[in-house]
């Protein structure tokens, strides 16, 4: 396998929600044309369909390979990098950066052996918050603003682009200090459900609802990009805590003595 064709394996597509298979078939073809093969669909409307082959126009290896799954954490699967890209602003506070800047990423990520996601949402709606807050950094292509939605396939081919151009030309790769590859998607999603039953546990949010700061600690933690083992540090400090305060409550429940 040569470098090039490595790194392109190591870059998914990820469509969520589609609701046309002929974009899908468009959009295989999208990415077969800049030399990418590997596409992953969450509940798709409708797939494999009649529509979806016609329209890939020869890219049947994309389609015949693409993964399918019930939700956007399994598409995620081994990754440790994901781009979302929309349209417009959404209530995330993401990094928002441009097709270009993100193929640097993405190139850079794959260089240093990580798994990359390029995450694209329904044709109508784009992509909700809840799945824009898997991503690292939120993705707008600079249309105008009285005319700015893409065809979904156009998105798709729009990136898949910028990642071939800069594939041919030279990508910094930065080396993390420690040389430890980031905590892939799966790992990461156990550590927030463990942060957020810590906070629970801990009557952190007294009443309050969890959501917005639930939000803030997941952005802070997908943009430290925290390996296993610093992982695995957060999870003792979140077990201890729970810990201490089972005893506290344990002691509160105690009958006092006369």
């Amino acid at each position: 396998m040569s470098a090039e064709s490595d790194l392109a394996a190591r870059i998914r597509y990820v469509l969520v929600r589609t609701s046309h298979p002929g974009n899908i078939g468009s959009a295989a073809r999208a990415i077969r044309t800049m030399g990418f093969d590997r596409m992953a669909l969450v509940a798709p409307h409708r797939f494999p369909d009649k529509e979806a082959s016609a329209l890939a126009a020869g890219a049947d290896d994309v389609l015949e390979n693409a993964s399918v799954s019930d939700g956007l954490v399994d598409a995620l699967a081994g990754t440790s990098l994901a781009l979302g890209l929309s349209a417009r602003r959404r209530g995330v506070d993401l990094e928002e950066i441009s097709p270009r800047e993100a193929a640097t990423r993405a190139l850079a990520a794959a260089a240093r052996g990580e798994q990359v996601a390029l995450v694209f949402g329904n044709e109508r709606t784009g992509l909700e918050n809840e799945e824009l807050a898997r991503c690292h950094a939120m993705v707008r292509i600079p249309s105008v603003d009285d005319f700015s939605s893409l065809n979904l396939s156009q998105a798709v081919q729009v990136m898949a682009y910028e990642l071939r151009v800069a594939s041919l030309g030279e990508v910094s790769v930065p080396v993390r200090a420690d040389a430890e590859p980031p905590a892939d998607a799966a790992r990461m999603e156990r550590f927030f459900e463990h942060l957020s039953q810590m906070l629970d546990d801990i009557d952190f949010h007294k009443g309050r609802a969890p959501t917005t700061i639930m939000l803030r600690l997941r952005k802070l933690f997908q943009r430290a990009q925290p390996d296993e083992r610093e992982l695995r540090v957060m999870h003792g400090i979140f077990a201890d805590a729970q810990r201490m305060a089972q005893i506290a409550n344990d002691k509160l429940k105690a009958p006092k003595g006369d």
